[in-house]
């Protein structure tokens, strides 16, 4: 084993200018993270500068078995922290050999949202980021990491941001979630455990339009990579264990120029009197199964109900105490669901803040 551990740390820069870049793409589920690995001949830094690439879409449930080709168009690159080196991860987009996306590229659509000129004019943040919560499953039994096999544990209370080996399980997966993130260049602001024993948080941001998408699906891509080594199955289901249990979610904090300037608390009241107006379009993009989570109960909203508040952690939307007093800041829209699609979430709530009338 020792041989394989020295093989898979080699260091190439000592004898080639090869580098690995590792391409990675959202599968047929729309959650599931697929990627390949090619050999280019020097450091890229540039994603114009990669070629397109193909895969069997077939095989991935986003193509028929008599056309299968499907095309990978290189959009953001990333330090790969497994290869280590000049070597890259790839986060792509898919398209038909015409050059059309397929219909799970989510991408394309949020791409053109963030480049309308009345949305880049206002700069739209994710300025506290968009807080992805997990839950770690022990993987022959799929129950959470730290549970009784069958059982459960004590009641919640004592594991949110805990310490100790009867509270936090699972820690040596996030730091290196953690630091490896960083070593990506991927823009994570944090981490904390969660009230449920076995779940945990990271955020991503702040971030800038469409990167905020593409950061959390690489922070994503490389989670499910640590949790392979590790031998733990890693869980985005918004109600993973039922009962009184909080589910989880993926909280997303937002605001625009308009509303980090001078005044910007009547700008954020109207953008989110806009968001209750299209709550159902909203809700039925937040990711699937999401209904099991927004009950009105453990930190929610209930699903059909749209309301918000200030420092209420029950409302559609909440707004921080600090913005309320300065008068301007942001807004965390707590509706998505944890298995939520960044690219969908991010660029609709700057859809309807920014671009929708009612």
């Amino acid at each position: 084993m020792s041989l394989l551990t020295d093989l898979v740390n080699l260091n190439l820069s000592n004898t080639t200018d090869n580098i690995i870049a590792e391409y990675i793409w959202i599968g047929g589920s729309g959650m599931d993270m697929r990627s390949k690995a090619r050999t280019l001949t020097g450091p890229v830094t540039d994603p114009s500068k990669l070629p397109k690439w193909n895969y069997d879409g077939s095989s991935t449930g986003q193509a028929p078995g008599e056309d299968s080709e499907v095309i990978l168009y290189p959009q953001a690159i990333f330090k790969d922290p497994f290869r280590r080196g000049n070597n890259i991860l790839v986060m792509c987009d898919c398209y038909t050999p015409a050059g059309e996306p397929i219909p799970t590229n989510k991408r394309f659509n949020a791409a053109k949202i963030f480049s309308h000129p009345a949305v880049t004019a206002e700069v739209p943040w994710y300025m506290y980021g968009i807080e992805q919560e997990y839950t770690l499953l022990q993987k022959d039994v799929k129950w959470p990491l730290g549970w009784p096999v069958g059982g459960f544990p004590g009641p919640q209370g004592p594991y949110y941001c805990a310490a100790g080996a009867d509270k936090a399980f699972g820690r040596d997966i996030v730091d290196a979630h953690y630091k490896a993130c960083l070593y990506a260049g991927v823009n994570i602001s944090g981490i904390n455990g969660e009230v449920m024993p076995g779940q945990w948080e990271f955020q991503v941001g702040p971030a800038v339009g469409i990167s905020a998408g593409d950061e959390l699906w690489i922070a994503r891509y490389i989670l499910e990579r640590i949790t392979e080594i590790a031998g733990v199955v890693l869980s985005f289901d918004p109600k993973p264990i039922q009962g009184d249990w909080n589910g989880a979610g993926a909280h997303t904090n937002y605001s625009t120029q308009s509303m980090r300037s001078d005044g910007g608390y009547e700008v954020i009241k109207k953008a989110i009197e806009k968001l209750g107006k299209r709550h159902k379009e909203h809700i039925a993009a937040y990711g699937e199964g999401n209904e099991r989570r927004l009950t009105g109960r453990h930190e929610t909203a209930d699903i059909n109900t749209f309301l918000w508040g200030v420092a209420n952690r029950g409302a559609s939307i909440r707004v921080g105490r600090e913005t309320e007093r300065n008068g301007k800041g942001y807004f965390e829209d707590r509706r998505p669901a944890s298995n939520m699609d960044p690219y969908i979430v991010t660029s609709m709530i700057a859809e309807t803040t920014i671009l929708w009338e009612p």
